[in-house]
């Protein structure tokens, strides 16, 4: 009995709010903290969408075993993305001190492509992109943002898995070619 009340308080931590942006809606602009292969510099969303679209996926923690799975997934991925003229950003705002070491990790972001810190999720917040029963860590929620700062897809979901496919099948959609495969 002991384990399932555990399992079930565990489980009810990590749920997300399931309220995330739903495509078409305009995109919350923001500027953060941010690293790209250790060294540090403050991103820009608006600025970004003018180079083209953006996906922003949210995740709870650095140096968590699903978030470095998530990390390594966008990584590996980051020249499908690129080829398609589109930006990636990682938020989060769990172990924000330790983003520098994460963003040059080469089993995580290999120093492909920045993550932003977010204390307090408070970028989180304005995408609807946090935890249910924990509101200062964001939930793992991904967005593509079209060049006209429009929610052009959402995925949320705590399993890592999906999210890279998701996202690229989004772009596709967005610019109206089949999807690049592995």
């Amino acid at each position: 009995m002991r384990r399932i009340a555990t399992f079930a308080i565990a489980l009810a931590l990590a749920t997300p709010a399931l309220a995330a942006l739903k495509p078409g809606t305009p995109a919350p602009t923001f500027t953060a903290p941010a690293f790209l292969a250790g060294q540090p510099f403050t991103f820009d969303l608006a600025a970004t969408l003018k180079q083209g679209p953006v996906v922003v996926y949210f995740f709870p923690a650095a140096f968590t075993p699903g978030c470095n799975a998530e990390a390594a997934a966008f990584s590996q991925a980051i020249d499908k993305f690129k080829a398609r003229g589109v930006s990636v950003i990682g938020v989060t705002a769990g172990n924000v001190e330790r983003l520098a070491e994460f963003s040059k990790d080469t089993e995580k972001c290999a120093g492909k492509f920045p993550v932003a810190a977010d204390p307090g999720a408070k970028i989180a917040k304005t995408f609807d992109a946090t935890m249910l029963l924990k509101p200062d860590l964001a939930s793992r929620t991904s967005y593509l943002i079209g060049k006209n700062s429009r929610i052009a897809a959402e995925f949320d979901s705590m399993n890592p898995n999906q999210h890279v496919k998701q996202m690229l099948e989004a772009v596709a959609a967005l610019q109206g070619k089949p999807a690049q495969k592995k």
